[in-house]
C-alpha cells in the first residue's frame, strides 16, 4: 500500500486512474485506500463547472486547461456523464472532447458515469476530487453532468462553483429556481458572441439585485466566454482568483471546507444507518412485529421506538470496520 500511495502522490496517471476505478466499483477495501491517502489532502483548489446540456461546459474545460498550463498550473479534472437508466452505461464523451491532454503528465482527466445520481455528480466523485487532490494537482475541476433545477451537489465538493449559460439557454427566470443562484460563485456566459448575452448579462444582474446581497458577501461577477476561440478564459481565471482571496481573507474557505467534511461524515453515518435499517425490515423479528402491528397489539410509534432502542444497542456493540457497507 505504501509503495501505491507514493506512486500516486507522484502523479503515477496508471495508479490514480486504478484507485478511481476500485472506488467507482466499490471494492471493499476502498475505504482503506481513502483513510490511507486523506492525510495529504486539503491542499488543491477545487472549482465546480454546472450548467445546462449544450451550454459549453466541456470545451470551457478544454480550453481552462491549456490555459491554467501555460501558467505552470497541474490539472486534475472529473467530468461526470449521464448514466442510461436502462443499461447503466454511460457515453464518457467529455474525455474525448479532451484528448490532445491526453499525454501531458500535468493533466489527469478521467470521466465518471452518473451512475443514478440526482445530484449532478456521482457518489464516487467526491473520492475521486480527494485521490486527485492527495496526488499533488495545483487545480481540481469538478465537471456536473447538465443539471436541470436541482442538481446541487457540486457546492458540497467545490470551493468555488462556476455556472455556465449561453443566450439561447431561453428565460433565465428558469435557472434561478431551487437554488441555482445562491451555488454560483461566478456566472459565465458562453458562446457570448451570439445575439442576446448583453440580455442575458443584465437579466442575471437584475436577479442579483433582487436576492439582496448583504454587504461585505460576495457579488458573483459575470464573464463572457468564446470557448471555442479561447476567449475570456483569462478573465474567467482572474474572477476565480478573487473568489478565492475573497474566501481566504474572510475566513470562509476554512469554514466552508469544515462544513463540507461535516456533511461527508453525516452522510456516512446515515448510509450505515439505513444500510443497518435493510438488514432489520429482512429479518423474522421485524415481520413478526409487523403482524403484531396489524393486530393493533402494538403502536406504529411503539414499534418505531422499540428498533430505534435495538439499532442503538448494536451501534454501541459494533464499528463501522465489523458493520460492511458491502453486505
Amino acid at each position: 500500500m505504501e509503495s501505491w500511495i507514493q506512486a500516486i502522490r507522484q502523479k503515477n496517471k496508471r495508479q490514480i486512474a486504478r484507485l478511481i476505478t476500485r472506488i467507482e466499483n466499490q471494492d471493499p477495501d476502498a475505504d482503506k485506500w481513502m483513510e490511507a491517502i486523506y492525510p495529504n489532502t486539503g491542499n488543491a483548489y477545487i472549482v465546480g463547472i454546472t450548467g445546462s446540456p449544450g451550454a459549453g461546459k466541456s470545451t470551457l474545460l478544454d480550453e481552462a486547461i491549456s490555459f491554467l498550463r501555460r501558467q505552470n498550473l497541474t490539472v486534475g479534472v472529473i467530468s461526470i456523464d449521464p448514466s442510461s437508466p436502462y443499461t447503466g452505461g454511460a457515453i464518457l464523451g467529455d474525455r474525448v472532447r479532451m484528448t490532445r491532454h491526453s499525454l501531458d503528465e500535468g493533466v489527469f482527466i478521467r470521466s465518471m458515469g452518473s451512475r443514478g445520481s440526482l445530484g449532478g455528480i456521482s457518489k464516487s466523485a467526491g473520492d475521486a476530487v480527494k485521490i486527485l487532490d492527495a496526488a499533488g494537482y495545483d487545480l481540481i475541476l469538478l465537471e456536473t453532468v447538465g443539471v436541470g433545477q436541482a442538481e446541487l451537489d457540486v457546492m458540497h465538493v467545490t470551493d468555488t462553483v462556476c455556472l455556465v449559460l449561453n443566450p439561447t439557454a431561453g428565460d433565465v427566470i428558469q435557472v434561478f429556481k431551487a437554488g441555482i443562484m445562491e451555488i454560483a460563485d461566478l456566472f459565465v456566459i458562453n458562446k457570448a458572441d451570439l445575439p442576446g448575452a448583453g440580455r442575458l448579462e443584465s437579466e442575471i444582474n437584475d436577479l442579483l439585485d433582487l436576492s439582496k446581497q448583504k454587504a461585505g458577501c460576495w457579488y458573483p461577477p459575470i464573464v463572457r466566454t468564446i470557448a471555442t476561440r479561447g476567449e475570456g478564459i483569462e478573465k474567467w481565471w482572474e474572477a476565480i482568483g478573487r473568489h478565492r482571496r475573497h474566501l481566504e481573507e474572510n475566513g470562509e474557505l476554512k469554514r466552508k471546507r469544515k462544513k463540507q467534511l461535516e456533511l461527508e461524515t453525516r452522510q456516512i453515518i446515515e448510509e450505515w444507518v439505513r444500510r443497518r435499517l435493510e438488514r432489520a425490515w429482512r429479518s423474522p423479528d421485524w415481520k413478526k412485529d409487523l403482524q403484531k402491528l396489524e393486530s393493533r397489539e402494538i403502536s406504529p410509534r411503539k414499534l418505531a421506538e422499540k428498533w430505534i432502542g435495538t439499532l442503538g444497542r448494536g451501534a454501541c456493540e459494533e464499528t463501522f470496520q465489523t458493520d460492511s457497507f458491502d453486505d
